[in-house]
């Protein structure tokens, strides 16, 4: 069977057209979906911990390297085994950028701990002397 040109080439732009506008509602840039990551510390002594941590993706890693400190806050909380510092944060790469560090007072060993889970997962855990890191990509 054999069609005619014009019906051919209508076909033709139609599906062009309607490709063109299904392309056109997409965003150009989509963002990657957010996880949930949460951060726990806390010590099986009492103890005072600097604790550093990621919040937000940097957009790449030239960026981060120039001045990490501006993609990782600092707090400072007392802790213990009955008392947890923990905080819930999104990013969009936790495989590249979740990570917590706790470091406790000179000359002081409480024992310190960090738990990362992502997405309800335990992730990653450390427990050290005097202070302890979590993250799931090796720095």
């Amino acid at each position: 069977m054999k069609f005619p040109t014009t019906l051919l080439r209508f076909v033709a732009v139609t599906v062009l057209a309607a490709s063109a506008l299904a392309g056109a509602s997409v965003p150009a840039t989509a963002q990657a979906p957010l996880h949930n990551v949460k951060y726990t510390v806390f010590a099986e002594g009492p103890a005072f911990l600097k604790i550093f941590y990621r919040d937000i993706d940097p957009p790449n890693w030239a960026d981060y390297s120039h001045n990490p400190y501006v993609y990782t806050p600092k707090v400072e909380a007392d802790v213990g085994p009955d008392q947890q510092w923990n905080l819930d944060v999104q990013l969009a790469n936790p495989e590249d950028w979740a990570m917590v560090v706790a470091q406790g007072e000179p000359g002081l060993t409480p024992n310190v701990h960090c738990i990362l889970a992502v997405d309800g997962v335990v992730v990653k855990t450390d427990q050290r002397p005097k202070g302890a890191l979590c993250s799931i990509r090796n720095w």
